[in-house]
């Protein structure tokens, strides 16, 4: 006889719960068994299980929306479907796996923003560098003109001009007090396919002054045969009739002027760290420049370099020796400005480009561009890929050096004709 009610009955319960019973467990024990790792169950992750009694204070038949002490749903452990925390392993259908970061739209955003930060620095540092050159030189008043030949022709003038110089700046470099300004170094570079050509013209070279037009007043000044040292066209009316007087004299037509006075030199130099020369044998001491140098190789500083392209009265070939020491130096000075030191350094490059573009005069039509290429002429000819030489010269006469007639007549035909040098210069 059993005295359970109907509902208690051991043949109904079976094995699954009840009071006493040895295989009692709590229902959502066994839903969690039911349940596959990483499937979620039906109906958003809630076990369906038949339904079960409820108890009202442990005992007696309850309505199913009375007391639940959490078995029903299978939320014993906290989380829907029994799982124990919330993440990629729940057993409830918790959220998936992270999606992997996209490391190709990364890659791509981040060159884009790259490449327009250099697009826009490149853009406003030519701006800004095309905006400093003092483009003064009008080379459209310099009349009959030799016919254009091929490749580039640079006239490159150093001037004594004490612009910019306090009282004590003209002690320190030796630069004395004179007034005005006049050519203490020019030089020819032709630029070509058959290597770069760079030729010294000796300040006291013996040259004939042209008929000329006035840069300043307009009027036509005639030729009268005049002869004159080389310096004294640029002393006389200044870089138009020195130019006008470059091509009457060697029939080679001038394409750009460029100008630098004593004290950009030595910014130049200085922004720059120094360059590097070696001193020849017996060293070089000239009270006049300032120079006092041993020899050997050495780092000189804007005021050393001012000195040793200065220096003429210590050296056997006067200025002859000059001008290859300033031929020495210029393409040392290019070769350091060229250099991935300089130009990848903005700490280094910037300085170096104000010093040097506010201190240049050129002619009007120089561009960015064809200042940098002869630049880049120049320490080629320092690397050996092009002719350094002076003007070839034959004799002097009352002091000033006259040009070999035959030698300048060969030399000129050949850069005309952008082909490669034959002539020899002293």
């Amino acid at each position: 006889m059993n005295d359970w009610p109907d509902a208690w009955s051991g043949d109904n319960r079976g094995d699954r719960y009840g009071r006493g019973s040895a295989g009692a467990q709590p229902e959502g024990a066994r839903v969690m068994r039911q349940v596959r790792r990483g499937q979620a169950p039906p109906y958003g992750g809630v076990p369906q299980q038949p339904p079960q009694p409820s108890y009202v204070n442990g005992q007696g038949h309850g309505d199913y929306d009375g007391y639940d002490s959490g078995y029903n749903t299978g939320q014993v452990y906290g989380s829907p479907g029994g799982g124990g925390h919330d993440g990629p392993g729940d057993y409830g259908g918790g959220r998936g796996p992270r999606r992997p970061a996209n490391w190709r739209k990364r890659i791509k955003w981040t060159a884009i923003v790259v490449i327009t930060g250099l697009i826009v620095t490149t853009v406003g540092t030519y701006f800004w560098a095309d905006s400093k050159l003092n483009r003064e030189v009008d080379l459209s008043k310099v009349i009959d003109r030799p016919e254009q030949g091929d490749g580039t022709n640079y006239l490159i003038v150093g001037s004594d001009s004490r612009a910019g110089l306090s009282s004590e700046q003209k002690k320190q470099l030796h630069t004395g007090s004179a007034e005005g300004k006049r050519t203490d170094s020019m030089m020819i570079l032709h630029t070509g396919s058959n290597g770069d050509t760079l030729i010294s013209l000796p300040r006291d070279s013996d040259v004939e002054i042209p008929t000329f037009v006035g840069s300043e007043s307009g009027k036509t000044y005639k030729g009268t045969g005049r002869h004159v040292k080389l310096n004294a066209a640029y002393a006389e009316d200044g870089p138009e009739l020195l130019v006008r007087t470059v091509e009457y004299n060697t029939g080679l037509k001038i394409d750009h002027y460029v100008e630098i006075g004593f004290a950009g030199f030595a910014n130049i130099v200085d922004a720059v760290g120094g360059v590097e020369i070696d001193i020849p044998k017996g060293g070089m001491k000239d009270t006049k420049s300032g120079a006092d140098f041993k020899a050997g190789k050495q780092t000189l500083n804007g005021d050393q370099a001012l000195a040793f392209v200065r220096t003429r009265y210590a050296l056997a070939g006067s200025d002859l020796d000059r001008t290859k020491n300033q031929q020495k130096f210029l393409n040392a000075l290019a070769s350091q400005v060229a250099t991935p030191s300089t130009i990848l350094n903005p700490f280094k490059l910037y300085p170096t480009m104000g010093a040097g573009l506010d201190s240049l005069i050129v002619d009007k039509d120089m561009s960015l561009y064809d200042l940098a290429s002869m630049f880049w002429a120049m320490k080629g000819v320092n690397g050996g890929d092009g002719t350094s030489m002076n003007m070839p010269i034959s004799g002097s006469t009352g002091g000033n050096l006259l040009w070999d007639k035959a030698k300048v007549k060969t030399l000129v035909d050949e850069l005309k004709n952008d082909e490669k040098v034959t002539v020899s210069g002293n």
